[in-house]
């Protein structure tokens, strides 16, 4: 071979190199942190199965947004705060994420938080629901698709308050659940129910035998409508163990907000109760949800889930705000994203300017059994609309 050839050949093989190079460089890079396994993994599964699933709803098919091909970093952190942070500073430093959105446990995403801080990127929270998330630990960088404590809180105390009726709580004792009754009480006083009693139970808890009877002890003799209220989350499943304790000889009822379908199961045995709930595949009628339910029935012969709304909505968020602001640069997506709309199988969000709240309508359900199912049916009985909200705004910056 000649020497001219040579370095043609040379110079040829560094300019598809270069190319190469630049394509990859210019691929929308985002991060999905996520407790793939560990003690919320179902959880996980869906918000990855509607990320991916709502990024091609988002894009027509293209998977591409401005011309940059999305990719999807995925890094399980098992629900630790520690293995997060570690997993989001990699994502961000060494992936070189432009996004990342995450993750399952709220423990873990408030962990996450300085993160994103430190290194000036977007993270998108979703799932986790803690207050603090988007209060007190909140920084600049951080928006939410997924509903907070206080939406969940306010939407279920608009759904079971009244006057005259008297309700305990049944959490977990970590943030999601302290920050749920939290938020929970301040709601509850507004509609003029009496809160009676508040019980806190580690995470792994399975026998509730004793908290159970402390609950019953404290709402057996009030007069009126006597509610236990649980929120909880992963295994565990105090509505069947409370269930089982009979709590009707006191006149005492259950409620709980919405939850996975595998967890509805247990819902069966409760027909007629009321609470509100973030998601239920059957509720939202719009053609963003209409898409997701059909394509997911069948892809996976089943509904989607919960979470598999809160990745979807994740994934709508991210190409509206590239494609608003043209740009991943994080100063500009900021300003893009502060007060921006989008579409979700839920209808409308709007990320509140103030905290970056995703503002978001709940839905006020009802049991009904369906032989046919192997889940509890969230009977619609109205919508709770962003307006019929006050969520507080509790961000001190």
């Amino acid at each position: 071979m000649r020497k001219s050839d040579f370095l043609k050949v040379i110079v040829s093989g560094l300019a598809v190199s270069l190319l190469a190079a630049s394509a990859q460089a210019d691929d929308l890079k985002v991060a999905l942190i996520y407790g793939k396994t560990g003690p919320l993994e179902a959880y996980a599964k869906q918000t990855e199965t509607g990320l991916r699933m709502g990024f091609e709803y988002a894009t027509k098919g293209s998977m591409t947004v401005d011309g940059r091909k999305i990719v999807i970093i995925t890094k399980d952190d098992q629900g630790k705060p520690d293995l997060s942070k570690a997993a989001l500073a990699e994502a961000y430093q060494d992936d070189g994420a432009d996004i990342a959105i995450g993750t399952t446990s709220s423990a873990a995403a408030l962990a996450d938080l300085p993160v994103a801080e430190e290194n000036k990127k977007i993270l998108i929270v979703e799932p986790a629901v803690a207050d603090q998330i988007t209060g007190e630990k909140w920084n600049r960088y951080i928006f939410r698709t997924g509903r907070n404590s206080s939406q969940d809180a306010i939407s279920n105390a608009v759904a079971i308050g009244k006057p005259g009726v008297t309700v305990a709580t049944l959490a977990q004792d970590y943030a999601f659940g302290r920050d749920g009754v939290a938020a929970f009480k301040e709601a509850l006083a507004k509609t003029g129910a009496t809160l009676g009693a508040e019980e806190y139970v580690p995470t792994t808890t399975t026998d509730f035998t004793a908290v159970g009877q402390r609950l019953f002890d404290a709402l057996k003799d009030k007069p009126g409508k006597k509610i236990i209220w649980v929120i909880w989350a992963g295994a565990g499943d105090p509505l069947t163990k409370l269930q089982d304790m009979d709590p009707k000889r006191y006149g005492i009822e259950l409620s709980t907000g919405g939850n996975i379908l595998p967890a509805l199961a247990a819902y069966k045995r409760l027909p007629g109760m009321e609470g509100a709930t973030y998601y239920y595949y059957d509720i939202p009628k719009n053609p963003v949800n209409d898409w997701l339910v059909s394509e997911h029935q069948k892809r996976f012969n089943a509904p989607p889930d919960f979470f598999t709304a809160g990745g979807f909505s994740a994934a709508m968020a991210v190409v509206t705000a590239v494609t608003k602001a043209k740009s991943t640069d994080t100063e500009k997506l900021i300003a893009a994203m502060e007060g921006m709309e989008f579409d979700t199988p839920k209808g409308k969000m709007i990320f509140r300017k103030e905290d970056h709240q995703a503002l978001q309508s709940m839905y006020h359900f009802r049991v009904k059994v369906d032989p046919n199912l192997a889940w509890a049916v969230n009977e619609p009985v109205r919508e709770i609309k962003i307006e019929d909200m006050q969520i507080p705004i509790r961000n001190k910056r």
